[in-house]
């Protein structure tokens, strides 16, 4: 991420490809820029903290239930399933050897933008249907 700024990063991702330069502007100012050091846990599955993290540089490993999964790289995201449902985390994030930067955004920072903007929304809903055909392929 170090030769574009977190709007043209976040612009590229699916989740947020096509919303509006006011829309993504306003989900910026509502994040934050977390920095994990390596090793150190981002979530854990079954926690009750519900928000989206994308990752902007360095690396993170990703557990389900005590099996690894894909590692996640900039452009990746997590979280959005709990952000939707409020429900536990599915799966423990840990940051990778080089640690891990993240913008983050709360439940209740992303709600708001969401009931106000339906395009987030679809966007959101487009991103998670995404993944189900992923799994749904894979399997």
């Amino acid at each position: 991420m170090s030769y574009e700024s977190l709007p043209q990063f976040l612009a590229k991702i699916d989740l947020f490809h096509g919303l509006s330069a006011k829309t993504l502007s306003e989900l910026i100012e509502r994040g934050t820029t977390l920095k994990i050091a390596a090793g150190n846990h981002v979530v854990e599955q079954g926690a009750n903290d519900a928000g989206l993290q994308v990752v902007l540089e360095g690396s993170a490993e990703v557990e389900v239930s005590g099996a690894d999964r894909a590692p996640l790289a900039p452009g990746d995201y997590f979280g959005e399933i709990s952000l939707i449902d409020g429900l536990p985390r599915s799966a423990t994030v840990v940051a990778g050897p080089d640690g891990l930067t993240t913008f983050a955004l709360s439940a209740l920072a992303f709600a708001p933008v969401v009931r106000e903007n339906p395009d987030v929304a679809e966007a959101l809903l487009k991103a998670l249907t995404a993944r189900i055909r992923s799994l749904e392929s894979a399997g």
